[in-house]
């Protein structure tokens, strides 16, 4: 994976001096984005259950087939 580069340019002006932007560290990138892979994952299992529950309630087979057809994509592990 490239690594991605944050370049800063400064200018002289007059006024208050200004701090630059670190670079926030790879590591801490990848965790936050995993970290939020994994809370969609389960919030969209949690919500195609509950639909699938619903529609299991109502008797709605075609409904029910539907869903459980997306729902196999959650259940590979």
């Amino acid at each position: 994976m490239k690594k991605e580069k944050v370049y800063l340019q400064f200018f002289r002006y007059s006024g208050k001096p200004v701090q630059a932007k670190k670079e926030i560290p790879y590591e801490i990138r990848l965790q936050a984005r995993l970290n939020l892979d994994a809370i969609c994952f389960n919030y969209n299992r949690a919500k195609l259950e509950d639909a699938i529950n619903k529609a299991l309630e109502t008797d709605d087979i075609k409904t029910f087939k539907n869903l459980s057809e997306e729902y196999k994509q959650y259940i590979w592990e």
